[in-house]
């Protein structure tokens, strides 16, 4: 394990973060004295579970998908109403 200092943490971040995510793992220390450890962070093991938040027990698959109401109304076209939000 590394032993990285805050001043080249804070310079070399986003590398830091991009190494540890694939598995390396990183001691930061101030003024030599280590003060925190950058670890991958555990991948999901699998799909989501709702938490029967509102009583749901599933989600559809298409529950992201644009509406195409929504969709035809930042066109510019009209649905039926005035077109606008």
């Amino acid at each position: 394990m590394d032993q990285i200092s805050l001043y080249d943490a804070k310079t070399h971040l986003s590398g830091l973060v991009d190494r540890a995510a694939a598995g390396e793992e990183f001691v930061i220390a101030k003024n030599g004295v280590p003060m925190a450890k950058l670890v991958p962070f555990p991948k999901p093991n699998g799909p989501r579970t709702p938490a029967r938040a509102l009583g749901l027990t599933r989600i559809a698959p298409d529950f992201d998908d644009p509406d195409a109401d929504i969709e035809a109304l930042f066109a510019g076209e009209e649905t039926g109403g005035e077109g606008r939000v």
